[in-house]
């Protein structure tokens, strides 16, 4: 039997029930629908989390003081002041492929100009952390070396801090108190978002390390070291190289624990993204259920036409049709159920997303692949539930089927 004709059998087969096919196939709009959607939210979420990690930086390093052990008590990461000044001279001279170092002070403190005052961050850097975080200006000028070496008052401040202390002024010139200590604003940050820990990157006062130390968080120690390396593949040796230089400076033995930490950017980001890959695989498994549940809807549906046809089965069969006739009929007729089930589920995928995400500000991503992925297993699923039942059809003895009642 030809080709087209058994096409023709099938989709007039399809036809003549045209409410059944419509509910089988519902099965399958709503199992792709659902992995078109889950897929996309868990993929822009993890897309979301690669954007605040990229907003580090480039190639970035971050070396943590802590933790240190004394009379049997540990400190956790960053709870003891480990790390000098001195380390991070020591890391800029001896570390071939080290392009910018950036001492760390962090602190949070009051701050206030005019009638206006703000809890915020206050981030002790060197002139090097606007170029390490790739983070520009939107007005004004960084703070310098100089600044560095005199502990200068001066700030560059965020666009949340801006907003919520200078209002609609120009905070560049002005006047900010930082524990009721003058400090001139140089310039404002372009905006950045939240972070990967949720918080509001814009909402931070950075200015002089040497300032932080002095007038604003005290001590003498350093919280963190911000190193950037030339390239990517520079990443694990660098790190390998500020280890043995900072044990060596810290006269650490060996066997001992370090008091310090040292993570590149690859390391946050894999830490970061892991939560977002594993709910972008839970969303697209529970999804895939109802994929599977639609397979099994077609499958029971298919073998209820083979018993309501089977002397339509036995005439065919009768005036020349072979079982392999058959047999691609009722593949036919599955494949097609699923494979426009599929299509129609993409299109209710894609939508349901773009809702989701207008609705609840959820980020979604919807790549080209996961489209051609879903509607390639939407019709493997036809084929392998409708498979039984086809091959039960072609089965049928011919005499038995037109004996059929």
């Amino acid at each position: 039997m030809r080709v087209g004709s058994t096409f023709n059998v099938a989709f007039r087969a399809l036809r003549r029930n045209k409410l059944r096919s419509a509910l089988t196939a519902l099965g399958i709009i709503i199992g792709v629908g659902a992995v078109i959607a889950m897929v996309g939210i868990g993929s822009g979420a993890k897309a979301q989390v690669e954007a605040q990690i990229a907003s580090l930086g480039q190639n970035v390093i971050v070396i943590s003081s802590g933790s240190t052990t004394s009379s049997g008590i540990r400190t956790g990461w960053g709870g003891a002041g480990t790390l000098k000044i001195e380390d991070a001279e020591a890391i800029r001279r001896e570390v071939p492929s080290v392009t910018a170092v950036s001492e760390e002070v962090p602190s949070t403190a009051q701050i206030a100009a005019g009638n206006q005052n703000w809890f915020t961050r206050v981030m002790g850097e060197s002139p090097d952390y606007f170029d390490i975080r790739q983070w520009l200006l939107a007005e004004g000028a960084p703070f310098t070396a100089q600044d560095v070496r005199s502990a200068n008052k001066v700030c560059v401040i965020g666009q949340t801090t801006a907003t919520q202390v200078f209002g609609n002024d120009d905070p560049v010139g002005q006047t900010l108190r930082i524990k009721n200590v003058p400090f001139i604003v140089s310039g404002v940050l372009t905006p950045k978002g939240l972070s990967i820990q949720g918080t509001d990157q814009d909402d931070v006062v950075v200015m002089p390390y040497t300032s932080a130390m002095k007038r604003v968080a005290g001590g003498t120690t350093l919280r963190n070291i911000n190193v950037q390396v030339a390239n990517a593949t520079d990443l694990e040796p660098a790190q390998q190289q500020i280890t043995s230089l900072l044990r060596q400076r810290h006269n650490i033995r060996a066997g001992r624990d370090d008091d310090f930490t040292v993570r590149n950017q690859q390391e946050i980001a894999e830490a970061a993204t892991a939560t977002a890959d594993v709910m972008a695989g839970l969303l697209g498994a529970i999804a895939g259920v109802s994929l599977v549940v639609g397979g099994i809807g077609i499958m029971n549906i298919m073998l209820v036409s083979v018993t309501e046809r089977t002397r339509e089965i036995g005439t065919r069969m009768a005036v020349g049709a072979h079982g392999r006739d058959i047999l691609t009929q009722f593949l036919i007729e599955a494949v097609s159920l699923s494979s426009v089930g599929g299509l129609l589920g993409i299109i209710l995928g894609i939508v349901a997303s773009k809702i989701l995400s207008a609705i609840k500000h959820w980020p979604s991503l919807i790549s080209p692949g996961s489209i051609v992925l879903a509607f390639l297993f939407s019709a493997a699923v036809g084929i392998f539930f409708g498979f039984y039942p086809a091959r039960k059809a072609a089965a049928l003895d011919p005499i038995e089927a037109l004996r059929y009642e």
